[in-house]
Formats: C-alpha cells, structure tokens, sequence
C-alpha cells in the first residue's frame, strides 16, 4: 500500500498500478524465473512491475519489457484488469493491466530480476504451483479467450 496525505490532511492508504504483460509468439509465451531477492523468487512468472510516476501504461509496458528481457514491443493489448484486493501471494494490493504483447527485436540484455528467461509452448506450460502470483490464471484467462472469444479487457475481482 501507498500511504498518501490529501489536500484535507488526510492520511489514506492507496493501491499500487503494475502491468503485467504476456509475451507471445506463435503458440509461445516468455516467461523469466524470478530471482531469489524478489517475492516469489525461483517461480516462473510472466514480465511485469510497477508503473512509475510520469509514466503511461503503454511506457510502463515498454520499460518493463525491455528492461527484463531486452526486447521491444511491436503491439500490445489489453485483455484484463485485475483489480483484486487480496491477489495470491502478494505483499501489497497491486491493480494489475494485463496486456498480450507481441515483441521485435531483441537490443538489450535482461535486468537482475531473473535468473533465466524461456520461451515455453502454451501447452507445455510449468505447473500452477510453479507460478509467481496469480500469473497462471492469467495465462490461462488468455488461453480461454483464444477457445471462447470474449469482450476485452476482462475486469476479474477474484479467481474463482
């Protein structure tokens, strides 16, 4: 939670806006295992973090991409918001854009986030318990999409 002091002096404790974002080709998805110095570190998750202040959603995306896998975006879309107080293992209450990004050309070389990043054919995905944070049911929300189209973005509450 972000603690923040109103015009009126009052103190309120406000949610923090990430992105998280699924990197698809063909019928792949890149996915990075996560470092042991981050939450949920040595799970495999999906290219996300925080958007900064002065920063779009689409620039947040942009950074975040890059700075963790060393590509640039050629698309981007956004098919979720999640805006669940209570997100499996989380330590803050994130509102999260979730975007199917599809990206170019690889410039740059991943940040020290992850310890390995793969590309992984969607049907041959790593174990749900395998996952950081709610990322496989996001994965999966994607993958019931492309069998049962739906109006996007996708607002969940909860996992149910």
């Amino acid at each position: 939670m972000i603690t923040c002091k109103f015009e009126n002096g009052r103190n309120v404790s406000l949610r923090h806006v990430v992105i998280d974002n699924l990197i698809l080709n063909d019928n792949k998805i890149l996915l990075v295992k996560r470092a042991a110095h981050l939450l949920n570190g040595g799970k495999w998750g999906i290219i996300g973090g925080f958007v900064e202040r002065d920063e779009n959603i689409e620039g947040a995306t942009r950074r975040e991409i890059l700075e963790e896998t060393g590509y640039e975006i050629e698309s981007l879309q956004l098919i979720a918001i999640v805006d669940n107080p209570d997100r499996p293992n989380e330590d803050r209450q994130n509102i999260s854009f979730v975007h199917a990004v599809r990206v170019t050309n690889k410039v740059g070389q991943p940040d020290n986030e992850s310890t390995e990043i793969k590309w992984f054919d969607l049907n041959e995905l790593p174990t749900k318990e395998d996952f950081a944070f709610d990322h496989y049911q996001m994965i999966h929300l994607y993958l019931d999409h492309l069998k049962t189209p739906k109006s996007l973005p996708v607002i969940i509450s909860d996992w149910k």
